[in-house]
Parts: structure tokens; sequence; C-alpha cells
């Protein structure tokens, strides 16, 4: 790979023309160089017509979108490389905006953008969930994951409990690789899904997951020692990150009606931030009537942005902007109007 030609450059250059390495190994050093430096030009040119090609629905609404499939494979291999070459508990710096649940919703998560700048002109912090439900989890995961690869100290993708093989299966990304592309490109969006990071925290005061808190979570540290790649198991720290809910008609811990995980109630917020000097969590997981909503006096906001969710609840959608001083205010996105027939 491009990184591990770069690593071993790095050692390697310093000594051509000294008694350590042979002059005509020089030669084959350069072209290794120049080939590494040409295939990574290719590469972004590459990404830049893919993303090109993914906006132009912006243009031209009806306009199909036509992807490749080997490049939406180059971009899954890019992008696994490049979570796993970055921390699981993201440390992450303000001002960004943070995003709830897509869900395949493409022309959605493209007036996300909209609302809150197309990168790099705004830093994102997205917690989840992109694939199943909607028509378009191919292109939406596949403009998140360019995004994130061209921009990857600004733009940043947390795994949600759908970005796992055994719930994408059944609630229909799997199903829309199949028809479009194929079986083994599920297979490679699973493997990259399985290195997404599934925390991060906000200059050291917002946490951030796409389910809830866990009762087997001490310290942070715990999280940065889940080890990558990972499937989803069915309990656990790992589970509870990615499926927990508050509840505010309960104390302490409690069972989840979904039958994986627990629910939380406002008491366990208040302890949590209060013990790890926080102070908020952000997450998402669950549609909320005006896209976003808070819990247990303010301690904990949930996150939405997929409006008008599956086409039935008429939900607005909602992103998160959090400026340097960490002062938080919410874009609001209105599920758009119904063609009228």
């Amino acid at each position: 790979s491009p990184l591990k030609i770069a690593v071993l450059l790095e050692y390697l250059l310093p000594l051509v023309g000294t008694h350590k390495i042979p002059s005509f190994w020089a030669l084959r050093i350069r072209r290794i160089e120049e080939t590494s430096r040409s295939d990574q030009i290719r590469g972004m040119e590459g990404l830049d017509g893919m993303i090109e090609k993914l906006l132009e629905i912006r243009k031209n609404k009806g306009k199909r979108i036509q992807l490749v499939e080997s490049e939406i494979r180059n971009i899954c291999s890019t992008a696994k490389e490049l979570f796993l070459s970055q921390p699981n508990l993201l440390e992450l710096e303000a001002p960004i905006n943070v995003c709830g649940d897509i869900h395949g919703q493409y022309p959605d998560l493209l007036r996300v953008f909209e609302y809150g700048g197309f990168p790099p002109d705004s830093n994102y912090l997205f917690l989840g969930d992109y694939v199943d439900r909607g028509k378009q989890s191919v292109e939406t995961i596949s403009l998140l994951l360019a995004y994130k690869i061209k921009y990857p100290e600004n733009f940043f993708l947390l795994r949600g409990n759908h970005e796992c093989a055994s719930i994408n299966r059944i609630y229909g990304f799997y199903d829309e690789c199949k028809r479009r592309f194929s079986v083994r490109l599920w297979k490679i969006f699973t493997d990259c899904f399985n290195c997404l990071p599934v925390a991060a925290v906000i200059d050291d005061k917002i946490l951030c997951m796409h389910g809830g808190l866990s009762p087997e979570m001490e310290s942070l540290n715990q999280i940065k020692a889940i080890e990558r790649p990972v499937d989803v198991p069915d309990q656990g720290l790992l589970c509870d990150l990615l499926w927990a809910d508050p509840d505010t008609e309960i104390r302490g811990w409690g069972e989840n009606d979904r039958g994986v995980s627990y629910t939380f109630g406002p008491d366990t917020v208040a302890e949590f931030l209060k013990k790890h000097d926080l102070d908020l969590i952000c997450r998402a997981h669950q549609v909320v009537e005006d896209g976003y909503q808070f819990f247990a006096d303010r301690q904990l906001v949930t996150i939405f942005s997929a409006p008008n969710y599956c086409g039935e609840f008429n939900n607005a959608g909602a992103l998160m902007c959090v400026d340097e001083t960490l002062l938080c205010s919410f874009q609001i996105i209105k599920p758009m109007r119904a063609k009228p027939t």
C-alpha cells in the first residue's frame, strides 16, 4: 500500500548513496517513490471524480448516479485503513457539526451539507446509521467515505448499530447491494464497517456515540481498548454504545424494548458526566419529532438527521453546530414537501 511504501522510503532514502545501500538499489527506490506518488495523485483524481459524480444530482434532480463497483471497493479499502489508523475514541476539536441517523436518505444527506456547509468549509462528525431503510444507501455511504478519505482530519464517521452485517442483512442494505452491484460488495462494506470508530469526545467535554451508555463502562479508556476490526456482539460495552437508549421513566438501568442492551435513567447520565468531568452526551439512534431532543436536564441530546423518516414519521431532521466556545445550536431540516400528483 502507499502508506507502507512511504514508511519504507522514509527509512531507505537517507541511506541511498552511502555504503549501506548498493547504488543499483537507488534507482529502484526512486522508481518506487515516483510510482507511489503518481498512484496517490491518480487516486485523488479518481476520488474527486467520484465526489463530483455523487454531487451531480444537485444540479440535475432526476439524474441517476452511475457508480462503478471497482471505485466503491477502492474507497472501502482506503477508508478501512484510515479508520484503523485513527483512535477508536476520537478526540476532536470544535467548531464541528454533529449529525445523527441518515439511513440511506441521500437527498437529505445533501440537504445536511447545504445547511451546514459542504466539506471542507465545515467540520463534521456523523453518529452512524448511514445505511438501511432508505433507497440510496450506497450513494450515502459512498459520499461519506469519499469525504472521509479526502478530508481525514476534518470529517469523522462513527459506527451505528446498522453498520453491522446481521442488521443490514435484513433491513435493506444487503438487498440494495445485491440488486445493484453484488453480494461481494456488501461483504467489502461489512469489512469496512467493522473498522469504524465507536465514540468521540469534543474538546474533552462532549461525549458522542450512536446509542448510549453502558453499565460496563468505568473509564473512557475501555473504549480505546476495543480492538478492531470487530463485529458487534450481542452484549457488552460495544453493544451498549451502539444500542442503548435513555428513558425518563426509570432510575439506573432498565430492560430495553429492542431486546438488545439497556435503557438508562437521568440519574445515570448525571452520575456519568460528573465522574468523567463531561458537560454533555450527544447520541442518535431514535427518531425525534424536531430532529433533536434533550434529556436529563439538557445533559444528553438525541440528534436525528433523516427528515420524514421512511416516509412515515413527518419528523424534522437536525444537525448540532458546536462553536469554539462549545455553545451548541441546531439547524432544523424540515421534511420535503411531497410532489403533487
